[in-house]
């Protein structure tokens, strides 16, 4: 049971220094003020009403595009803090009884735990149930 903690644990530990450490960038196509898509890593596809620039270029009427692309990018930390020398004393003092506690709940017990062992069984004079005339039948 503790071997299967301690894996769990540290796979979880290893996931979420992975995942803090990972920068990505998220892709949405909006079409009239609507989310249409979003893609992560590449670039959103779109919806296919993108405006296409006109083929002259003296043309005076122009349409505003009701499509709209935006980027957000979440950045992953680039530092680390690999030493410990910066936890105050109550930091330290938290950690230790932390530690401490969790690692008494997972010691064995003892599997033959019995309390009536230093007692004898009471000594039978006469029987009560024939006394009563009580019979389970």
């Amino acid at each position: 049971m503790k071997q299967v903690f301690y894996k769990i644990l540290s796979f979880t530990m290893a996931f979420v220094v992975l995942v803090s450490t990972t920068s990505f960038t998220v892709n949405m196509h909006y079409c009239g003020g609507t989310l249409v898509e979003t893609a992560i890593f590449n670039k959103a596809k779109g919806c296919g009403m993108e405006m296409e620039k006109p083929s002259t270029d003296g043309c005076s009427i122009t349409k505003n595009n009701c499509c709209d692309d935006k980027q957000l990018g979440v950045d992953g930390q680039d530092e680390l803090q690999l030493s410990i020398d910066k936890i105050s004393i109550e930091q330290q003092v938290f950690i230790t009884s932390f530690v401490y506690s969790y690692i008494n709940l997972f010691e064995g017990l003892n599997n033959n735990v019995s309390s009536y062992d230093d007692y004898e069984p009471p000594l039978v004079i006469r029987q009560i149930f024939k006394i009563d005339e009580t019979y389970l039948i």
